[in-house]
């Protein structure tokens, strides 16, 4: 028995939206940690801007604010609802489309989902001057880590499993693009700077902002170079947020589909295709074509792939 497609487009976008969320805080804390650093380059710079290019939300924001400042992105970012990729707006997406398909989900899946957004509820009545930045980065990634584990332990492998994970990971893999872009591409123009305290500072702030600190270390002995840790998120298969990782994911969860619904359609094709570019492509190939224009080809491909997905699954083609 296979899911309806509307259904399994519930699904799929309960995975998008709760990465998103967590995602939106781990951004707020890169533009935090690097908002405390001072402006000893001269010049100028403003780490919210970088923020909001990143999230994709710059032109909803300068429509309903005039400064970029922390007090405004964190507002827009966490709780404004005419914001669809706020935290809030997520969180109350995802607890949507659990609500349509309740059926599919297991009692824990349901009640981590609706225990956050009444949760999000609670905290958008409470005084602003009562909730840090810090605290509410750790209240999102707590929720969306524990939606995640209730789905991970409590679902059943069939279809629905699958259609929540690829949306996870294709929202993950646009994730990890996304912030190492604002190091790479917005916080750091000057070449001057490369190799600077400065711009160690920031590449540590992307491992913190992924809670990838320690593994890093574990992986490449401790030592920050722009190299080590764009290979570690871009291309180490032991990174779990590292773009080969996400690519792996989406290959083995379509392939899963295509075993079970007997058909191999052009997402499979896409998604290997992606997974062996991957594994074909090397760091020192990445910083010599330019780390922004191959994180951007990156962003690309994860969308067409999430075309192709809701073309042919989400649609109604392949499920029936």
């Amino acid at each position: 028995m296979t899911l309806l497609a509307r259904h399994a487009e519930n699904l799929f976008w309960i995975g998008r939206y709760v990465e998103r969320a967590e995602t939106l805080a781990r951004l707020l804390g890169v533009g935090s940690r690097n908002a405390l650093l001072p402006n000893t380059a001269g010049g100028y710079r403003n780490e919210w801007e970088s923020i909001l290019s990143a999230s994709g939300t710059r032109p909803g924001f300068d429509a309903k604010f005039g400064d970029v400042v922390e007090r405004n992105v964190e507002s827009y970012l966490v709780f404004d609802t005419d914001n669809p990729s706020s935290i809030a707006s997520c969180f109350e997406h995802a607890r949507e489309n659990a609500r349509i398909v309740r059926t599919a989900l297991t009692s824990q899946t349901w009640d981590a989902l609706n225990g956050a957004h009444r949760e999000m509820l609670d905290l958008k009545r409470t005084e602003r001057s009562k909730l840090s930045t810090s605290d509410l980065i750790d209240w999102t990634i707590g929720h969306a880590s524990m939606i995640r584990g209730t789905i991970g332990d409590t679902q059943l492998r069939n279809d629905g499993f699958d259609f929540l994970n690829l949306g996870a990971y294709l929202e993950r893999a646009d994730a990890t693009a996304r912030i190492l872009d604002v190091k790479y591409f917005v916080l750091l123009p000057q070449i001057a700077d490369v190799g600077s305290g400065l711009d160690n500072y920031q590449w540590r702030t992307i491992l913190r902002a992924l809670s990838a600190t320690r593994a890093f270390n574990f992986a490449y002995g401790g030592e920050v170079s722009a190299t080590k840790i764009a290979d570690f998120l871009i291309f180490n298969r032991q990174a779990p947020r590292s773009l080969a990782t996400c690519a792996a994911s989406v290959r083995s969860h379509l392939d899963h589909l295509a075993r079970q619904y007997g058909v191999d359609t052009g997402a499979q094709t896409r998604a290997r295709a992606w997974r062996e570019r991957l594994r074909g492509t090397s760091v020192d190939e990445v910083f010599d074509t330019g780390l922004h224009e191959f994180l951007n080809a990156e962003m690309n491909e994860v969308a067409a792939i999430n075309t192709l997905i809701s073309d042919i699954y989400l649609s109604g083609e392949a499920v029936s």
